[in-house]
């Protein structure tokens, strides 16, 4: 656990009002030294992930699951592109779920997220979830009290589950100001490059936002637990989440902590295979040269590891 996730750990329950979504708690950097903190911590996302990936293939069935939630500009499209964007998009599966269709409503409300939850080996990444049926549903009234409150024991049940599949279940909530959301809401309307990304329905849904904000404390201190917290990141400064979900994220992968699988096969046959087929065998000095390039490259993953780690702390 390091200083970033620490601080943000919710297992029982938070006072969003007592949140400054400008903090960067458990960090004391600028931007300057966050963005670094992001770069050096990459590559050690990266071999994480390629491991839990690797281990899947002898048999390892453990998964990670990244539930993203939070307002409108919060920044999930960032986290998706700076965080998950750093490690190898084979072992990533990202599902943004909408309003359910027609044929989704005929279900139960989780029914349709069972198909993208992560297979073996996998991280799976919720870009909105099966909190949106407890938090629009309660603001806008799109289902009954009594089915709202019913739906939290379910969500619990639902995620008991998933940790007992050996599914690691991430949970964030970006924090974004009000404020904040609405400076970003008008660079969207003046940047023609951003017009793509406004909805005139944001506004009507901003209106909202203190009714958004109970919805989202309720259903936090209603689900979080210790097998599967809510993490409440604050948002203002895009490039802190950025930092802090990396953390969460390397965090479950060292939880893990998946093995490179043992060849299920004869190494030295197999080489002496491919040599009497025309292989070139590489001389003594290519050998010390691949050796000496491996121990760096984990020499490097360790002193990045080290960096990351020491500018959060």
């Amino acid at each position: 656990m390091t200083a970033i996730t620490d601080a943000l750990r919710i297992t029982r329950s938070v006072r969003l009002d007592e949140v400054d979504p400008a903090s960067t708690p458990g960090f004391d950097g600028d931007k300057l030294a966050g963005r670094a903190a992001l770069a050096a911590g990459a590559d050690h996302l990266s071999q994480l992930q390629e491991r839990l990936y690797a281990a899947s293939k002898a048999g390892d069935e453990r998964s990670v699951l990244l539930v993203v939630q939070g307002m409108d500009t919060a920044g999930k499209g960032g986290i998706m592109r700076h965080v998950l964007g750093q490690v190898d998009p084979q072992g990533v599966k990202i599902t943004s779920f909408k309003a359910p269709t027609d044929a989704e409503k005929r279900h139960d409300f989780l029914w349709r997220f069972e198909p993208a939850l992560p297979t073996a080996g996998q991280i799976a990444v919720f870009d909105r979830s099966h909190y949106e049926d407890v938090l629009i549903h309660r603001v806008r009234g799109f289902s009954a009290p009594d089915v709202i409150q019913e739906r939290y024991g379910k969500i619990v049940e639902f995620e008991r589950g998933l940790v007992e599949r050996g599914i690691a279940v991430v949970k964030v909530m970006l924090h974004v100001s009000f404020e904040e959301q609405g400076a970003r809401l008008l660079e969207r309307l003046d940047r023609p490059d951003k017009h793509w990304k406004y909805n005139p329905n944001d506004v009507e849904e901003r209106t909202r936002f203190p009714d958004y904000m109970e919805a989202y404390q309720i259903a936090i201190n209603r689900t979080a637990r210790a097998a599967a917290p809510w993490n409440v990141v604050p948002a203002d400064r895009k490039w802190y989440a950025r930092l802090a979900v990396q953390e969460l994220l390397v965090e479950a992968l060292e939880g893990i902590d998946p093995q490179w699988p043992e060849a299920d096969f004869d190494v030295a046959v197999e080489r002496e295979k491919l040599i009497a087929l025309g292989g070139t065998p590489p001389t003594e000095e290519a050998k010390a040269e691949a050796k000496a390039k491996g121990k760096a490259k984990e020499k490097q993953a360790k002193k990045d590891k080290k960096q990351a780690k020491a500018a959060t702390e």
